[in-house]
């Protein structure tokens, strides 16, 4: 509900020329208008469209950076050895600080200076976006393998197997454990879920206060065009989330820190991490610059008194006396309408804040009773649990399920999926209005879209590559040495517990973790015209001795991400036709005065019971289908390997089945499968 302009009780008034140029004025020092009213120029901040361009803007920048985090959480886990289930907890906490204030706004929205809340909640976003940076400028360096940084020149010798006797001293994670090492580690976990909550309180007044600001003081023809380019635009923003986590994830993680000699890595090297803290710089400071102008827009503007020319000429064909019979109430006074308003919207200004506490539960439980509002609300509960686990963990579900790079799962998903989503929700919404649609049409399309996304999503369980074979690890089908030598065949050898440099033998497709693991004593590098490729020989443990080279194994049904990705897209799109038919449904079963709190009510169910709980929920899903952990301090941290069968159908299973559960340091004579 907005603020009232003029004595309480009245409806909002139109200022005089003497108001306007008081207002004009309001800012300036001692609050003095110049003699004559009519020569002050209103300043240019009083004029709603350049609001609605303003707020376009800093939503699309919010989205961006609450959304970057998803475009980067395997790099983040891999960086700080993170299990899925933690980094989709840290997700989460961008609704937490949100669902605990979003209660309160419509409560304090009248009595505060909208312009300047939302300025202010800006302001603490991107201060939340740079805190979520920190982490990487306290950190020490990022060491791809476990080499002290003084012994970098022998980094490829820490891979080999060599002699126990002559052996250079592995430097092991579990070694150099200490309590400092892990008070270092909770501190830098517990700055990126501090920062993630002060991004969601940060976010609280910014879309309901711009919301309510364009509807008060826009003309009540042009209000549903500024909203519709408000969301239009601001639905672009977790698309671009994922644009800039594609080029920032092509960077190396210590860009500003490079080493003399350089890496030896590539971005399609496993152990590769890319520059995730970057984006959120990027993302914070547009935040920052887009908060600006908010600090100048009054709190209270004239109410625009035309409607925009275009729209006019667009009514002048298209308006019918149905349309003008169905406008006219919004002519009737504002008086008139304020009088029919008699639930807690009309009273909340005049309460404390503990008695709305008090008469919230009472209103709430009210709501409910509605069978429509609850029915709806629970279904796009469901829906909206699936898309925040997809929105969260679907570029590492790429990544791991068809061996891309990072970086090319947020680009196919920037540009696939989430214009998709935009489709489908502007085609739900033209549906609505150009078929008439009542709540039953609405309803019966809301079916319809469920029914056609769930056709064209079961294929997904059926398009995925198979589980790498790795050695030591997974059971091995085919004849060629592998684990049943392992590891008799590396006896001699030195090799480090918690060391990670895979290797692949080309002839078998097997994966070894370390060149150590295979049986190798020597490194070669052949220089070819565009790259160099690295390779490893004298392997015992691989047949006939054959050189491995350096990398994980290619995978053969990569081409299949594209296909994959566009049935996703199709999916999602016709999962969003419900979006505007599922609204239409909770607006009008409820009553006139209920619907401003019965959508709050929605959007708080929403958070509390699909946004929060979901990426938790699918990340532990995603634990339970690891087959090897790496450690850090006798810890489980991050998962290396998956088992890709259980990783594309785990989500929809009960978390409760030990089907696919692997304990740390898991070996072949633990868990294997066919």
């Amino acid at each position: 509900m907005g603020p009232r302009i003029g004595p309480v009780g009245e409806g909002p008034q139109v200022p005089d020329k003497e108001t306007k140029a008081t207002m004009g004025t309001e800012n300036t020092p001692g609050g003095k208008a110049s003699p004559d009213p009519q020569d002050v120029r209103p300043s240019v901040f009083h004029n709603i469209k350049l609001f609605v361009l303003c707020h376009s803007l800093l939503q699309l920048a919010q989205l961006m950076i609450s959304g970057y985090l998803k475009s980067s959480i395997s790099t983040v886990e891999k960086r700080f050895g993170l299990s899925s289930q933690t980094s989709g907890l840290l997700v989460s906490f961008n609704e937490v600080g949100n669902t605990a204030l979003i209660v309160f706004v419509s409560y304090f929205g009248s009595r505060v200076h909208r312009p300047r809340m939302i300025g202010y909640g800006a302001i603490l976003v991107a201060l939340a976006g740079l805190l979520m940076t920190l982490p990487h400028f306290i950190s020490e360096p990022y060491r791809y393998d476990n080499t002290s940084p003084e012994d970098m020149p022998q980094d490829f010798k820490a891979s080999l197997c060599l002699p126990t006797t002559s052996a250079p001293a592995r430097t092991h994670s579990n070694g150099n454990c200490s309590s400092y090492t892990e008070t270092r580690h909770l501190s830098v976990v517990g700055i990126m879920f501090v920062a993630q909550t002060l991004l969601g309180v940060g976010g609280v007044p910014i879309q309901p206060f711009g919301i309510s600001y364009i509807d008060d003081f826009a003309h009540n023809s042009n209000s549903p065009l500024y909203l519709g380019i408000l969301f239009a635009v601001t639905m672009m923003g977790p698309g671009l989330a994922f644009g800039l986590g594609s080029l920032m994830l092509r960077l190396y993680v210590d860009i500003n820190q490079m080493p003399e000699g350089g890496i030896s890595l590539t971005i399609k090297d496993p152990r590769w991490v890319g520059a995730w803290w970057l984006g959120f710089l990027i993302a914070a400071g547009s935040v920052a610059l887009a908060a600006i102008p908010y600090f100048f827009f009054p709190k209270e503007m004239p109410k625009e008194k035309h409607e925009l020319q275009f729209r006019r000429k667009v009514l002048a064909v298209t308006d019918s006396p149905a349309r003008k019979g169905k406008d006219s109430p919004s002519k009737q006074s504002p008086g008139e309408s304020t009088k029919k308003q008699d639930g807690l919207v009309q009273i909340a200004p005049n309460l404390t804040v503990i008695q709305f506490i008090k008469v919230f539960p009472r209103v709430l439980l009210q709501t409910l009773r509605h069978p429509i509002f609850l029915l709806v609300v629970l279904s796009q509960v469901c829906l909206s649990s699936m898309a925040a686990g997809m929105a969260t963990f679907l570029p590492k579900f790429l990544e791991r399920q068809f061996s891309i790079t990072a970086s090319y799962a947020n680009l196919l998903i920037g540009c696939l999926s989430f214009p998709s989503v935009i489709v489908g929700i502007v085609v739900g919404g033209v549906l609505v209005k150009r078929l008439h649609l009542g709540p039953v049409g609405c309803g019966a399309l809301c079916l319809l879209g469920m029914l056609l996304c769930l056709f064209f999503s079961l294929p997904l369980f059926f398009i995925g590559c198979p589980s790498h074979q790795i050695a030591g690890i997974t059971h091995q089908t085919s004849a060629q040495p592998g684990p049943e030598l392992f590891p008799s065949c590396m006896e001699v050898c030195s090799c480090p517990s918690d060391g990670f440099n895979p290797v692949c033998d080309p002839s078998t497709r097997v994966e070894y973790i370390t060149p150590c693991h295979a049986g190798c004593s020597s490194r070669v590098v052949q220089d070819a015209l565009d790259k160099s490729q690295v390779f490893y020989t004298n392997c015992s443990c691989v047949a006939e001795g054959n050189p491995v080279m350096a990398g994980s194994c290619d995978s053969t049904c990569s081409h299949l991400v594209v296909p994959f990705l566009l049935l996703v897209s199709l999916g999602s799109a016709l999962a969003c036709l419900t979006h505007t038919p599922s609204f239409m449904l909770i607006l009008r079963g409820v009553k006139k005065e209920d619907k401003t709190l019965a959508v709050g009510i929605q959007f708080m169910f929403l958070r509390i019971l699909a946004w929060m709980p979901s990426p938790v929920i699918h990340g532990s899903a995603i634990d339970t289908t690891c087959v090897h952990w790496a450690l850090s301090c006798g810890r489980r941290a991050v998962c290396r390997y998956y088992n890709n069968d259980l990783l594309r159908n785990r989500p929809s299973e009960p978390l409760g089945s030990e089907t696919g559960r692997a304990s740390p340091g898991h070996r072949a004579e633990s868990k294997t499968w066919q």
